[in-house]
């Protein structure tokens, strides 16, 4: 337990100096991550013979940095993930260690965890990007503790047994009640955060940000244990001592904060 709590606050300290710094750290920041997590499928996925063109999640990756970082529009950015399925099918074409399986998870490769974190990397340039990590990670995380603490105390039927059997549909519940109450502490909290555009939200618009992106939080764990599942492995990597690897950490919240800022982007168009 010691050793976990060590990684997490370590984590923890790096996340938050990079996202604060600047924007090109946030970006870059964004795209080491992705990188990073793309190495750990490819990694797991040749545990059971299965070879990626890894390289392809790479170039997408910092490709897709470096148009956030020009503020290039987002039709750059449909191009380059374009650019990058082709290539993946191209490299299962021309390199007959990566023919079939290794194509196709390749490009599944690109699109998660890759287009997640393009989606984060474009999300750390916008104005509301504070706001929206604010209710992305303490929804999720606040769902994911009272879930563990809900299902450990009045689980009794199981959400999701073929992916997750530990899963119950009570801990999901109170998982989402945290989430509530998550959204009733960003209401105060927002006014506080200097020049924000939303710092008057109303009350209904938090509750409903933190719960959907409290719900998307939850399935994307399912979504990660659902790919660990296919591929036959418990953590993807030993990267984080307590924790596994860096996807294991990032599940939740590749599928949380897209959420968020849907939900704020929504509310600062149509409320404002």
């Amino acid at each position: 337990m010691k050793q976990r709590v060590s990684s997490a606050l370590i984590l923890l300290s790096i996340t938050a100096a990079c996202l604060l710094l600047s924007e090109i750290s946030r970006v870059l920041f964004f795209a080491v991550a992705g990188i990073i997590c793309s190495y750990e499928l490819s990694r797991s996925l040749e545990t059971k013979k299965i070879y990626c063109c890894a390289w392809v999640m790479y170039a997408h990756m910092a490709l897709q940095a470096l148009l956030a970082l020009l503020h290039a529009p987002l039709e750059y950015c449909v191009a380059a993930l374009t650019l990058a399925i082709f290539l993946a099918m191209f490299s299962g074409i021309l390199h007959p260690r990566v023919s079939g399986p290794g194509a196709f998870y390749t490009e599944a490769g690109v699109s998660y965890p890759g287009f997640l974190f393009v989606l984060l990397l474009r999300i750390g340039i916008r104005s509301i990007w504070v706001e929206t990590l604010l209710f992305g990670a303490f929804a999720a995380w606040g769902c994911d503790a009272f879930a563990l603490f809900g299902g450990s105390r009045f689980g009794k039927h199981k959400l999701a047994p073929l992916v997750s059997p530990h899963k119950t549909i009570e801990g999901s519940i109170c998982g989402a009640l945290a989430s509530l109450g998550v959204g009733l502490g960003l209401y105060f909290l927002l006014p506080l955060i200097p020049n924000s555009p939303l710092g008057h939200l109303p009350l209904w618009v938090c509750l409903l940000t933190a719960l959907l992106a409290s719900s998307m939080g939850q399935v994307g764990d399912l979504a990660e244990s659902l790919v660990k599942r296919m591929i036959g492995v418990k953590d993807f990597s030993d990267l984080i001592p307590g924790h596994g690897g860096l996807m294991d950490r990032a599940d939740s919240l590749l599928f949380s904060i897209p959420t968020a800022y849907l939900c704020l982007m929504l509310a600062q168009r149509f409320l404002s």
